[in-house]
């Protein structure tokens, strides 16, 4: 029997939230999904995810979180992680860091394996442990239990993305990347049976600069000068990727997704204030 992972690209803002709440049971009836993986650390106007808004995705039927750079922005996220077994920080981070970066989810009769890895390459405000080292070792540890591995390898570049997918082919099952939400058109199976995705996009605004609004972020250009971002409610879609695994952990099938929302955006229903 197979099984078919969701895996939804960066969550940005109040239009990612509707784009779930509106979209996503949707996408999984139609595309008879068992698991649902999204990177939620923008959901919470663009920087960071705060405690109410991480519950509230669950609710809305994400199984896994994964985090990157911008994980612990919120600080009512650090004390809340640790009880939140479904959200999962980067894996690299430091051992005292609070929460957890990978874990086994059931599903069914099966047990998928979720690692969140952060990349090196462009995040200047965190030292974190090679994830090139640290990986391999790491996949090798959850093949014990786990029937299907899949990693959000949340990286700034296309080369330190690559480098890591053919690091892992046939080892993990899929990996995905994660930071631009720029929807890439890569999605393949390398030879040893490993899904691969450049980026996943974003669920948010399309008309925007990765879902903030544009204007303010043209003026950070133009001026030099700090100003708070925004997130903006213009044209909605939900992007990803659904992945399809045989009984052996093999990706035997990745197709990319991309579902505009077409029903009329209304801010008191994002839940995002």
């Amino acid at each position: 029997m197979s099984i078919k992972v969701l895996c939804i690209g960066e969550v940005v803002g109040k239009a990612g939230i509707f784009c779930l709440k509106k979209l996503l049971p949707e996408i999984k009836k139609e595309e008879n999904i068992d698991f649902v993986i999204a990177n939620t650390e923008g959901v919470t106007g663009g920087f960071g995810i705060g405690k109410n808004h991480s519950i509230y995705m669950r609710k809305l039927g994400i199984d896994c979180q994964t985090l990157g750079e911008k994980g612990f922005y919120k600080k009512d996220l650090v004390e809340h992680i640790v009880k939140a077994p479904y959200i999962l920080r980067p894996a690299n981070y430091p051992p005292g860091a609070p929460g957890r970066g990978w874990r086994l989810y059931d599903c069914g009769d099966k047990k998928i394996g979720v690692i969140s890895m952060l990349g090196q390459s462009g995040f200047s405000r965190t030292h974190l442990s090679n994830p090139f080292t640290y990986a391999p070792d790491l996949v090798s540890k959850l093949n014990v239990d786990a029937d299907i591995i899949i990693m959000d390898f949340h990286a700034a570049t296309t080369a330190e993305k690559y480098t890591m997918f053919h690091l892992l082919d046939g080892k993990a099952s899929a990996v995905i990347g994660t930071h631009t939400k720029a929807l890439t058109a890569d999605e393949q199976i390398f030879p040893k049976g490993t899904a691969i995705i450049g980026d996943t996009g974003r669920c948010g605004s399309i008309e925007s600069v990765g879902g903030l609004a544009p204007k303010i972020e043209i003026e950070k250009f133009l001026t030099q000068i700090p100003e708070r971002s925004s997130d903006t409610m213009k044209r909605p879609e939900l992007q990803g990727a659904i992945i399809e695994f045989s009984d052996d952990g093999k990706a035997t099938s990745i197709k990319r997704i991309r579902k505009e929302c077409s029903e009329a955006v209304d801010d008191r229903d994002s839940s995002s204030n």
